[in-house]
């Protein structure tokens, strides 16, 4: 067993994998950055500042809290279905850079590998001046 997990760890793929989530997790941070600094205020701005985090429902515990946070801090059981609404709404949108992100790296991988456009078959060679020359005096000869 630990010969074949010696082959499996040596194998390309491996160390593809690890890089992978190496820059998988690099990028989860410029991704949650982008959606949570610049693309979030935006959506706000659109519908109004909304933001449902807040949005909550005691299930168990005495109170009227102002916040799902201090709900939390006072122990109170909370049914907290604004803050899935927005982990719903922040996965649609980055998974959505994510496709944009993709779609962009694979046209340019794709410019890159394109073969180069084959050669247009050369126009028809009209006559050469020397072909009009003997035409002319051919035609000066007849008369």
């Amino acid at each position: 067993m630990l010969s074949e997990f010696k082959a499996f760890i040596a194998k390309g793929n491996v160390m593809d994998m690890a890089v992978g989530i190496i820059i998988g997790a690099a990028f989860t941070a410029i991704v949650k950055s982008m959606v949570d600094d610049l693309i979030n205020p935006i959506v706000g701005l659109f519908l109004g500042g909304v933001d449902f985090t807040d949005n909550f429902v005691v299930l168990r515990g005495a109170g009227d809290y102002p916040s799902l946070a201090a709900a939390r801090e006072a122990g109170a059981a909370v049914f907290a279905y604004g803050s899935f609404i927005m982990a719903v709404i922040n996965f649609l949108i980055i998974a959505f850079v994510v496709f944009l992100l993709v779609r962009y790296v694979n046209r340019v991988k794709d410019m890159a590998v394109r073969k180069p456009d084959e050669p247009a078959e050369a126009a028809p060679a009209g006559p050469t001046q020397l072909d009009v020359l003997l035409e002319i005096r051919d035609a000066l000869k007849k008369g």
